[in-house]
């Protein structure tokens, strides 16, 4: 496992994007001995004066029964949970045709042939295409929380199948107000197969329910409510 910094620049060599990811990467030789530790220490979340909204943003004239949803940012509470209620069976097809289009080659999510002998037998569901699928049954109890701003952290606990069906659900975390627009810090999890009634997620144990696929902890904007 290698602790990895991504920044990414814009035209005027303005960094817009900076993050921190664990990369596994494949040993040379299998018996080699790993290089001693180095984790880095990191800040736990970003913090409400980190976050920068577009200066573009312009929520003062927001049409929330066009968005299809009357939550505003004062209606959310620290420590309020979601059901997103709705599910989404992954197809075989679909998620090879998200992750080309992510870019991903990795032939853990395409070579059937190949998977066929590896530990699960069969190919995996490529992560990034876990992430969407959960933020888009998000809407159905935070459709106006659409801004994502920022990632302070992220798992996947399990391994996710063409054939399994994908539900979430959200917990509040923090807010922010951050002038123009207000900010939810929110823990978003996946599980496959388990409806999310009753928000599953840890044991007393601190271990993860079975069913949970993703632990994503991130902020996202939503307008306020204008008097």
């Amino acid at each position: 496992i290698v602790t990895v910094r991504t920044i990414g620049m814009n035209q005027m060599a303005e960094p817009v994007l900076s993050y921190v990811r664990w990369v596994m990467v494949n040993k040379r030789t299998e018996s080699a001995p790993a290089s001693p530790g180095a984790t880095p220490s990191l800040q736990a979340n970003v913090i409400p004066s980190q976050l920068v909204l577009p200066g573009e943003l312009d929520f003062s004239n927001y049409d929330f029964e066009q968005a299809g949803s009357p939550h505003a940012f004062e209606d959310y509470r620290t420590g309020e949970k979601i059901d997103h209620v709705d599910g989404v069976t992954v197809e075989e097809a679909e998620h090879q045709l998200a992750t080309r289009l992510y870019q991903n080659t990795a032939r853990v999510h395409f070579d059937a042939l190949a998977q066929a002998s590896s530990r699960f037998g069969k190919r995996l569901i490529y992560g990034g295409v876990a992430i969407s699928l959960a933020r888009a049954l998000a809407f159905n109890g935070l459709g106006n929380a659409a801004l994502m701003l920022a990632i302070n952290a992220g798992r996947h606990v399990n391994p996710l199948f063409a054939g399994d069906t994908l539900y979430a659900w959200s917990e509040v975390l923090d807010t922010a107000d951050l002038g123009a627009a207000g900010a939810l810090r929110l823990r978003l999890v996946a599980t496959k197969n388990k409806p999310c009634p009753d928000f599953p997620f840890k044991n007393q144990a601190g271990e993860y329910d079975p069913a949970v696929v993703l632990d994503f902890d991130y902020w996202a904007a939503i307008p306020k409510r204008v008097d």
